[in-house]
């Protein structure tokens, strides 16, 4: 049994996003995600096998889906499932304070 708080422990410099499993077990995998003014690379599209679960804790974001023009605005509290296969990038993050993540894929 290890006590984690999800607010700490964060690294001072982030050149790229910063994830970190949090479990991992039975197909089902929980992440601590931080972003600091990082987005998804253009043209680059996440399609996974798993369906995922993400809040946001802290901080800000938006998440573009293919074929969609409206970009989903997440603030502190707000969660979106994305199923499997959903083609999804991550247009924008706060870039004036840190956005933690929370990330279950299942």
């Amino acid at each position: 049994m290890e006590l984690k708080n999800l607010f700490r422990g964060i690294p001072s410099e982030l050149k790229e996003e910063w994830v970190e499993a949090l479990v991992a077990d039975g197909g089902v995998r929980i992440e601590r995600i931080v972003s600091r003014g990082h987005a998804s690379p253009e043209g680059f599209w996440y399609d996974q096998e798993q369906s995922e679960w993400v809040m946001v804790l802290a901080g800000s974001a938006g998440v573009a889906f293919e074929g969609r023009e409206e970009v989903v605005s997440l603030s502190p509290g707000d969660c979106l499932e994305i199923p499997a296969h959903t083609r999804h990038r991550v247009a924008w993050t706060d870039a004036s304070r840190e956005t933690i993540w929370l990330a279950v894929f299942y």
